[in-house]
């Protein structure tokens, strides 16, 4: 599998369920949409636990002093969490979102603009496209993006259905977004080792457990403010790693 070719199958499947909104219409009941989301979100809480598996794996346990792999994570989620919050990160991309959406649902426009700016809101903002682009980049597989094309696909054939043609375009900036974050996974895979990508992935495993709650309807959880736990884990795994 070659380096962006989850951000290909995300594209591919933002165009499929488009098409498939648009053929279907209006026909996707509420309570199919519901039954798709739970489903969505057992599928995303399963891939959590894919994520935080590195937590037991004998590399990471070896490369930290004994006890304290759980100790980096969770300094990890604290400290990324106050520093998310402070910086009000979750609030700012929803001002950013909801600010576009204002400037872009005025009566003039068309629905295909307002498909567009929707579709794109929802599939760029959050943070499975961060963490799956990077994961993708690192070559840690891209488990998290075939989870997010699913997501997409869904979302675009229930957009599509009312908004049209609009939800497709949306493909092209997921493509520009989600493949600077792959370039960037890319370029830092090569510098850090094994245990410092697994410190990062346990991090992104837990914002994944928190997805799942979210889409479950269980615990809105202000993901995008942990999201500074991505780059601190590594750099705790690396202090401690001096006293192990």
């Amino acid at each position: 599998m070659f380096v962006g070719a989850g951000t290909l199958v995300n594209v591919i499947g933002i165009l499929a369920g488009s098409s498939l909104g648009i053929a279907a219409g209006a026909r996707l009941t509420k309570k199919s949409q519901s039954l798709i989301t739970d489903v969505l979100g057992l599928i995303t809480a399963l891939g959590a636990a894919s994520a935080l598996s590195p937590l037991w794996s004998p590399i990471f346990e070896s490369s930290l002093p004994q006890g304290s792999t759980l100790l980096v994570i969770l300094a990890s989620m604290l400290l990324g969490g106050l520093l998310g919050s402070a910086l009000s990160l979750e609030t700012r991309l929803d001002s950013f979102g909801e600010n576009l959406r204002r400037r872009f649902r005025a009566s003039q426009e068309s629905p295909f603009v307002e498909g567009f700016v929707s579709a794109s809101l929802l599939f760029v903002i959050g943070p499975l496209a961060i963490l799956g682009s990077v994961s993708d980049g690192m070559s840690q597989g891209i488990d998290q993006l075939i989870l997010k094309s699913s997501l997409d696909f869904f979302a675009a054939m229930a957009f599509a259905s009312t908004l049209g043609w609009g939800v497709a375009a949306s493909a092209i900036p997921v493509a520009i977004y989600q493949g600077a974050w792959t370039i960037l996974g890319l370029a830092i895979g090569s510098v850090l080792s094994q245990y410092q990508i697994d410190a990062m992935t346990i991090s992104g495993g837990l914002m994944l457990v928190g997805i799942a709650l979210r889409l479950l309807d269980i615990k809105k959880i202000a993901v995008a403010n942990l999201l500074p736990a991505l780059v601190l884990a590594p750099l705790l795994a690396t202090l401690l790693h001096q006293f192990r």
